[in-house]
């Protein structure tokens, strides 16, 4: 396994561990880039820019055959998802597929040109023009499908990309990179690996001109403060705390099912999923009981057993977190209604866990835990549950459920996050811009949304038409 610059394999001197989050065991090692690599990438992605940039049609012929020839690896990507990610085999096929048909609609994409009609001799017409080279920052929770949106509308808009993948989830990203060989024009996209200390360089590098990062806040904020020194353009995705709010109409045994399969889906480690759940005080105790039920009967195990339906959380780190604000919300008079136990074998397993009695000031209801443990809270008023949902730092996604239609859009129309939904969460259409508010990032991805973020306007003024 090794890096892609310039279209070729790239040797790296050094190596890390790459963990199986199943067993904890060793699963391969993954390359470090050297500075003399990384100054390589750069060179190489602003020379391939030149004619890249102003070829549409071999940049979307390029998409095209950079998405057939990942296709036709899918079942390889896949197995190399789940054993570095922990996802069940038919999640990540779902996220192979995924990103394979991200690529393939960005070949399809119509780009905007808007001719401005004016009563005099000038016409204008605005286009957009790539930034340059971009810099693409991939987390370990969906790293194949989150990689491919990013270089989808990067290159659709004729920038290059340098991409580097989390430490922890390398492998699928490289594999990647290894079929980006044969299929895109060499330096247009280059796929470098490493620690923290390559994402800063990436990010500090003059020959940078836009950041597209998805990850935590506080590497969120560190990236847009390394950025601002340079005035490069930013596309930051950073998470969310998304609060769900059930009405008094809604039934809990239909509801239960779909909250369960949305809040424990890759064992929570997802940015735009139930994190925080208000249910009205009519129907909360036996909603509790219905969703202890449904987390009891959710599989749990690694991801490439058949049946399995919840594999591990990623690192181990990340289960000493989800551990130890469990630990807290108990000590500070949370009852565990589900799971609740870490498991006592190999690998970073944790349980789906509910809990009950939570209050808005547990750690475990203010912050993103992003993992399997779900903090149910009693409300009284629609009105008060609407005020404490929408009281948090982050903006991403909510969601509201329940029976009256009238009821629904107007819950919905109050919450504060950059996408609401109703009946349902965690859902992305093609197309639809995805992004949040305040400290849930800046920019939005998706469809033509996540090109504009990585170009620029640019008005052509034309005189005697």
């Amino acid at each position: 396994m090794q890096q892609t610059i310039d279209g070729r394999a790239a040797p790296s001197e050094h190596c890390y561990p790459v963990f199986n989050p199943a067993t904890g065991a060793q699963l391969t090692t993954a390359p470090i880039c050297s500075d003399h690599q990384l100054a390589e990438a750069m060179r190489t992605a602003a020379q391939a820019g030149v004619a890249w940039s102003g070829n549409e049609p071999l940049r979307r012929s390029a998409l095209r055959t950079f998405a057939d020839a990942l296709a036709g690896d899918a079942g390889l990507l896949a197995e190399a998802l789940t054993s570095e990610q922990g996802k069940p085999l038919g999640e990540a096929r779902q996220e192979i597929t995924a990103g394979i048909e991200i690529l393939r609609a960005y070949a399809e994409l119509s780009l905007p040109l808007d001719v401005l009609a004016a009563d005099g001799p000038i016409t204008s017409q605005v286009g957009r023009q790539p930034c340059g080279v971009v810099a693409a920052i991939i987390p370990w929770n969906f790293p194949f499908s989150i990689a491919m949106s990013k270089l989808g509308a990067a290159l659709l808009g004729g920038n290059t990309v340098v991409l580097k993948p989390s430490p922890f989830t390398p492998v699928t990203t490289l594999l990647a990179g290894a079929l980006s060989r044969e299929t895109l024009p060499a330096g247009v996209a280059n796929f470098l690996s490493g620690g923290d200390d390559l994402g800063s360089a990436l990010v500090r590098h003059p020959t940078t001109r836009a950041v597209t990062f998805t990850g935590s806040v506080a590497s969120g904020k560190a990236v847009a403060r390394a950025a601002a020194s340079d005035l490069k353009r930013l596309v930051l995705e950073l998470g969310g705390n998304d609060a769900a709010i059930v009405l008094p109409d809604a039934d809990p045994a239909a509801v239960a099912a779909d909250l369960c399969a949305i809040a424990f889906r890759n064992c929570g480690q997802i940015c735009a999923t139930v994190k925080r759940l208000y249910v009205h005080a009519s129907i909360h105790d036996q909603l509790v009981g219905e969703l202890s039920w449904q987390a009891n009967c959710l599989k749990v195990g690694n991801g490439m057993t058949d049946g399995v339906q919840m594999g591990p959380l990623q690192n181990q780190a990340q289960l000493q977190r989800i551990t130890t604000l469990v630990a807290e919300a108990v000590d500070e008079g949370a009852v565990i209604a589900a799971g609740g136990r870490a498991h006592d074998g190999p690998g970073y397993f944790y349980p789906p866990t509910v809990l009950t009695r939570a209050t808005d000031g547990m750690r475990i209801v203010a912050e993103e835990q992003f993992g399997p443990a779900l903090p149910v809270l009693r409300y009284e008023d629609v009105d008060e549950a609407v005020t404490r949902a929408n009281n948090s730092t982050f903006g991403l996604t909510s969601s509201v459920w329940g029976t009256d239609p009238h009821t629904l859009r107007d819950v919905a129309e109050r919450l504060d996050t950059g996408v609401v939904n109703i009946n349902t969460h965690d859902v992305q259409i093609p197309g639809a811009p995805f992004s949040g508010r305040r400290w849930s990032g800046l920019g939005a991805e998706g469809g033509i949304h996540g090109v504009l973020g990585l170009t620029d306007a640019r008005v052509l003024n034309i005189a005697g038409q």
